[in-house]
Formats: structure tokens, sequence, C-alpha cells
């Protein structure tokens, strides 16, 4: 599969050289992902397990509450490139042969709390974007009983509230994965700043619209197919696309 590297003209920023890659590279980065799945799947299969479990108890908490269930369920997508980062590490040892000690976070500390601010900050804002939503189409009641109360809202008098609601989640969605899909890997690898890792991803999407949206598929699909099987898959799922996101900002940024 061909490749052209290209150097983003920025006046403030010095930026590594990005490379434009085929759709078909999506494939690639999921082979590579399950090889380091598979070399590292006491520890991977263990840190998936208990993000599984974590989200399970959330989720039961949230039953009785309708908006923080959405939010839950639907976050999980804009908090995962930072809930991911043990699986970066994994896959940088094993690139490195480097010791496991998060010696990237530590180098780079600042940037990533930046990072993981941003995302809070995000995650916080689209609660009380689904508060509001499902007050106003709710009027206060409470959303059918059952897991999670989620399967109401697929009822077809409820689609005055389903689609407003998954178009403003999937535009949030769409705006971290743009800002994710290469910045915390490379804060990891790099001494670098958190806008530099910022303006390096919107880039990498700019210069790869088809791959990165096969790539955004890829990830929603799978986080949901996780989601509706009472998340157990996603033990396999989430290590599977963290490793594969380190191969991913491999692929798409070159080295120094």
């Amino acid at each position: 599969m061909s490749t052209l590297s290209i150097k983003p003209d920025t006046r403030n920023i010095d930026l590594p050289a990005i490379r434009r890659v085929e759709t078909g590279h999506v494939l690639l980065w999921l082979k590579h992902g399950w090889k380091d799945l598979l070399r590292t799947w006491p520890a991977s299969l263990g840190i998936g397990a208990l993000f599984v479990v974590l989200g399970y108890l959330l989720m039961e908490y949230a039953r009785s509450r309708p908006h923080l269930a959405l939010t839950l369920a639907s976050g999980f997508l804009l908090v995962s490139p930072f809930l991911a980062i043990a699986f970066y590490e994994l896959s940088r040892h094993h690139e490195t042969s480097r010791a496991f000690r998060f010696d990237g976070v530590r180098r780079n500390a600042i940037s990533i709390g930046m990072y993981a601010l941003m995302l809070a900050f995000i995650l916080s804002s689209w609660e009380r974007i689904s508060a509001i939503m499902v007050g106003l189409f709710f009027k206060g009641d409470l959303i059918a009983d059952g897991p999670f109360a989620l399967a109401a809202l697929f009822a077809p008098e409820n689609f005055g509230f389903v689609i407003p609601y998954l178009l403003a989640g999937g535009a949030l969605a769409a705006l971290v994965f743009a800002l994710s899909v290469v910045s915390l890997p490379m804060l990891m690898d790099r001494k670098v700043d958190f806008v530099t890792a910022i303006v390096t991803s919107l880039w990498v999407v700019r210069e790869n619209p088809p791959a990165m949206l096969v790539w955004a598929f890829v990830i929603g699909v799978l986080t949901l197919l996780g989601e509706l099987l009472w998340f157990a898959p996603l033990a396999v799922i989430f290590p599977l696309l963290g490793h594969a996101t380190w191969h991913a900002y491999r692929d798409l940024v070159t080295r120094h």
C-alpha cells in the first residue's frame, strides 16, 4: 500500500511530517493491534476486564437516572482515547523493548494532564447537554425500566428525541476523534506540547479523510457492539482498539 509524506505548512508550530495512507491501512492497524494483544494478553485482557466491570457498575448505578445512563453509554467514546493509555504503553514497550514503566507519561505529564482535562471538560459538557435534551423531551418522566433504561428510546414515538440526540452526540464524538486520533500516543512518544499534538491530530484527519472515516466507523461499530452485548466483548475490543491506535499513530506520523 502506497504512502505519501506531507510536511504541514504552519507558521508558529513545528509539526512532524504526516503520511497520507489508503483506507486499507485500517486493517493493518487492527492486525498489528491484534498481535500486540496476543503478546500482552494477560495485562491487556486484565485491564480490559477491569474497565468492563467498572463500566457495568457505573451503568447499574445510573439505571434510575436516564440522562446519566445515556451519558455514560455514549460518553465512553469520548474518554476512551485517554482510558486506552495503558495499551499504548504496552505496544510502545514491545516496540522499543523498554521496561513497562510509563516513562512517556512522566516525561510529558503536564501536556498529558491538559489532554485529560480537555476530555473531562467535553464529557461534563455532554452530560449537561444530555440532561437538557432528556428533560425537554421526557418532561421529567423516567424512561422505561430495564437494563440501562435505553431500549425504550428506540420506540417509534421517541424518534423525535433519538435523532437529535444521536446527531448531537455524533458531532461531539467526531470532534473528539479529530482531536485525539494520534495526539495521546504522540504525547507519550515524544517531548511535545499539548497544542502540537492536537494540531498534528487535526492535520492527520485533514490529510486522510477516507481512512479516518473508515477508522472512526470501525471504532464506533465495535464499541456499540460491545455495549449492546452487556459490555463483555469490550474486554477484548477495547485492548484491540487501543493497541491498533498506537500502530495508527506510527503509520500516520513520521518518526524523528
